[in-house]
C-alpha cells in the first residue's frame, strides 16, 4: 500500500509542478533554470523513463505504462482544480475569520485529497499489474520516501533509487 501511495503522490506531484505557474517575482530559473516545467505528458514520460530503467521494462510494457498514468493525471484534473479552488477560499475564509466556511471547506479538500489518492493508487495498482515476479522484486525493494510518499523536496526524477543508497 505504501508503494502505491509513494507512485500515485508521485505522479500527484509531477503533475502540479507541470501545472505550475510562476508567480510574481519568480522569472526563469525558478525550476533549474529551464523557466517553465515541463508539460504534464513530458513529465509522465521521464517517470516512466525512469521506471524502465530501473524495472527494465519492454516497449509494451513502457507504452502501457504512459497510457495508464496519462489516464490518471487527466481523471484527477477536476479534483485537483477542486482543491487547489477550495484551498484559495480557505486562506480567504481564514482572513475573514469566516470559521462557518473553514470546517466546510477542510471536508472540500479533504475529499479532494482522498479523490486524488484513491486515483494515483488505482494507476499504481494498474502499473504493478504489468510487471513480471522479478520486476515487482526490483520495484517492492525501490525506496518510496517517508511515509509510502515523497519527501519535501522531492522530485519524480528521484524515483526507484534502492532503499541502500
Amino acid at each position: 500500500m505504501k508503494k502505491i501511495t509513494y507512485l500515485l503522490t508521485s505522479f500527484a506531484l509531477a503533475a502540479a509542478m507541470a501545472f505550475a505557474q510562476p508567480g510574481p517575482g519568480q522569472g526563469p530559473g525558478r525550476f533549474g533554470g529551464r523557466g517553465t516545467p515541463p508539460d504534464p505528458a513530458a513529465m509522465i514520460q521521464m517517470h516512466v523513463d525512469r521506471l524502465a530503467t530501473v524495472l527494465g521494462l519492454d516497449d509494451t510494457q513502457k507504452a502501457q505504462a504512459v497510457t495508464i498514468f496519462t489516464d490518471a493525471q487527466t481523471a484527477s484534473q477536476t479534483a485537483r482544480t477542486t482543491v487547489d479552488t477550495a484551498r484559495q477560499s480557505l486562506k480567504n475564509a481564514i482572513k475573514e475569520n469566516n470559521v462557518t466556511n473553514i470546517s466546510s471547506l477542510a471536508a472540500q479538500i479533504g475529499t479532494g485529497e482522498g479523490q486524488l489518492t484513491a486515483s494515483q493508487a488505482t494507476a499504481e495498482a494498474k502499473f504493478y499489474a504489468l510487471l513480471s515476479t522479478d520486476q515487482k522484486t526490483k520495484y517492492d525493494s525501490m525506496n518510496h520516501g517517508p511515509r509510502g510518499g515523497m519527501g519535501p523536496g522531492a522530485s519524480p526524477m528521484g524515483m526507484g533509487r534502492p532503499n541502500n543508497r
